[in-house]
């Protein structure tokens, strides 16, 4: 493996802003992780502001360029109104990018950070009729991406967008997808987010669809109580260690436990998505919708 760069989190992108890229031109940082920087550019085709995905070459690896690369290609071959889009992918000789539509809007992760702070106790959790409604949206997109063979792997509320206008919910970042007939990123190490990551995520790489299964079921515990009740933990890996050990009784407790207006009908839902056992979990993402519609007609009505 090629030795580590200084990292993108503290390198300065600021003469990027202006410059020509693609069809488009960089107008301002957006957001910067540990291996891309987004921008927010102008599309001089169509006359629209899109975002920009860069991977400056300076700070790149053989396996992050493998990992960017296939993000791109994967989120391509999608074609979801719960998908971003990807529009372009080039090379600059200074970076990687590709193009894809700009989400005005912010993540799952946000709104519960600050429902969660609201200064009355019974107002500290999403609408139930709002969660229900992303949930389905999320699925019907996963479902999509599964009968195009694509398993997202790393679903979690920071990889879902909500837009600011619409209320739609839109699925992002595919970097460590995997393609069920095809080859994903060839790292061998443990990736994604031990929270959110199926069991059998941790010890193979042999995946099938009721891993995003797994991790949706976690977001829609995590939408319907406003936090997950883990067990003490110092590290990520001892928390991967947890999963496996503690099996089914890895989070302490229901949903309803923690939001008690909840039914528990909903308890049971969001057992069976995160059940330990693959075959314990809806054995698709149609199967799991149908469960959420049931509930939905009988609590909520039409």
């Amino acid at each position: 493996m090629e030795p580590q760069k200084k990292g993108i989190r503290s390198a300065n992108f600021d003469h990027l802003v202006g410059m020509e890229v693609g069809t488009s031109t960089l107008l301002r940082e957006l957001a910067r992780g540990g291996m891309a920087v987004v921008f927010v550019a102008f599309q001089r085709t169509l006359k629209r502001q899109i975002a920009v995905k860069i991977l400056p070459k300076a700070e790149m690896t053989q396996e992050s360029a493998e990992s960017f690369r296939h993000e791109a290609e994967t989120a391509a071959i999608l074609s979801h109104p719960n998908i971003v889009p990807i529009y372009e992918v080039g090379e600059t000789d200074e970076f990687l990018f590709f193009t894809m539509q700009l989400i005005q809007g912010r993540p799952i992760s946000q709104l519960i950070s600050r429902i969660r702070r609201h200064v009355v106790p019974s107002r500290r959790f999403l609408p139930l009729k709002i969660t229900l409604t992303i949930m389905l949206r999320v699925l019907d997109a996963l479902d999509h991406a599964h009968r195009q063979y694509v398993i997202h792997r790393d679903i979690k509320p920071a990889n879902i967008m909500i837009e600011k206008d619409s209320g739609r919910p839109m699925i992002t970042d595919f970097g460590i997808a995997n393609l069920i007939r095809g080859e994903g990123p060839s790292s061998r190490a443990i990736q994604g987010t031990p929270v959110y990551m199926a069991p059998e995520q941790i010890v193979t790489a042999d995946l099938d669809s009721r891993a995003d299964i797994y991790a949706a079921g976690v977001l829609l515990f995590e939408m319907l109580a406003s936090r997950l009740p883990l067990p003490e933990h110092e590290t990520k890996r001892d928390l991967m260690r947890m999963k496996i050990e503690m099996r089914d009784d890895f989070f302490r407790s229901s949903p309803s436990d923690l939001n008690p207006s909840l039914d528990e009908e909903l308890d049971r839902i969001v057992r069976k998505a995160i059940a330990f056992r693959p075959d314990d979990r809806f054995s698709d993402c149609r199967e799991f919708m149908e469960h959420l519609e049931d509930f939905n007609k009988r609590a909520l009505g039409p």
